[in-house]
């Protein structure tokens, strides 16, 4: 919702910067409303069952609608891929392929659908377990395919690369994604297989993906979707479905497994104020100043010293993120604020940053 759409409803506005005392801008002084509920994608907690049942079946159905339509309308495709890890983006990813699978072939969904679980020495028990169940549950062939021992050849090959140098930690990270994405894509080139891409729009906009890995893909299922709403519809749809699998991966944190004991919100941010950040950044083109006292408004209880690091550290993500989404899959796109130069978000992949001062 925008600032005057917000207002007209009697939303009240609370003031975030005197822009004359603060910073040097044009504009003499802000006011934003601020959401009492901490939220620019969520509706308020306290709405009535049936409306929140009614948007997230909105959401649900159109991403199904729009994955349904790709692979039919394109006719190039006999069957959809997922690489499951365990975790929240790829189980909503599933989820939703399995929704639109539930129309094309009743009696027999999962027979659409293939998923493939690529672990390496990071990769937990728990995750495994939380694929393994969800893919049961709903009727899916699921494969394990350990990437191991390729990632210790590619690992010794880029160490050749560097002269003898050992690479750097993030390198091996994304060795890991990227062994992930070649292996989709020989699938998918031998089967006919539409590569389905996991990943959400939040971490995308701060570069927390990898490009020719988790970025990679034919079709971006949730890539115009907020990490918060990610894990809103799926605390839906584990009331309304009872899967075993979806409460697995609710109950650890969420984090890519690249690494030992790796936690998104802890190499980010909370995902609340990762997505504040976001709305306030992109949609609303707020300087970091004034988002800092957005977020101090919404947040009371984040001190504003740790808050104003959040701000900083999701500017510069950002910033230097561009070149990264730019070269993110076709998606589908269910809302105003977008990752997408050509329908959205048009920002050069090299900016200044006078208009931030």
């Amino acid at each position: 919702m925008d600032r005057e759409s917000w207002l007209a409803q009697g939303g009240q506005a609370v003031p975030v910067l005197d822009c004359t005392q603060v910073v040097h801008t044009k504009r003499d002084a802000l006011t934003y409303p601020v959401p009492p509920h901490r939220s620019f994608f969520l509706p308020s907690p306290d709405t009535r069952r049936t409306a929140r049942d009614a948007l997230c079946e909105d959401i649900l159905d159109a991403l199904s609608l729009g994955v349904g339509d790709y692979f039919e309308k394109t006719r190039a495709f006999k069957v959809l891929g997922i690489a499951l890890s365990g975790g929240r983006d790829s189980l909503l990813t599933l989820l939703i392929a399995h929704r639109y699978a539930k129309r094309a072939r009743p009696e027999n969904p999962g027979s659409l659908i293939q998923a493939f679980y690529m672990p390496s020495r990071y990769s937990s028990d728990a995750t495994r377990d939380a694929a393994e169940t969800i893919a049961r549950e709903l009727g899916v062939a699921f494969q394990v395919v350990s990437i191991d021992e390729a990632f210790e050849r590619e690992r010794e090959v880029a160490k050749t690369m560097l002269g003898g140098k050992d690479v750097t930690p993030i390198t091996e990270q994304n060795i890991q994604a990227r062994l992930r994405a070649q292996r989709m894509w020989n699938w998918s080139n031998s089967c006919g297989g539409l590569f389905l891409q996991t990943g959400n729009m939040s971490e995308k906009s701060v570069g927390y993906t990898t490009i020719g890995g988790d970025l990679m893909g034919a079709l971006a299922v949730i890539a115009n979707v907020p990490k918060t709403v990610v894990m809103y519809l799926l605390d839906y749809l584990q009331d309304t479905t009872g899967y075993e699998g979806i409460r697995k991966v609710l109950a650890k944190p969420a984090g890519p497994e690249l690494a030992h004991d790796q936690v998104g919100e802890e190499e980010l941010m909370p995902f609340p104020i990762l997505d504040a950040c976001f709305y306030l950044y992109g949609s609303e083109k707020l300087t970091p100043a004034e988002i800092l006292q957005a977020l101090t408004a919404m947040f009371p209880e984040v001190a504003a010293s740790r808050l104003s690091g959040y701000v900083e550290k999701f500017v510069r993500l950002f910033q230097q993120s561009i070149y990264k989404w730019v070269q993110s899959p076709l998606s589908l796109h269910i809302g105003n604020l977008d990752l997408d130069r050509e329908r959205a978000l048009q920002l050069p992949v090299v900016t200044g940053t006078e208009w931030m001062r």
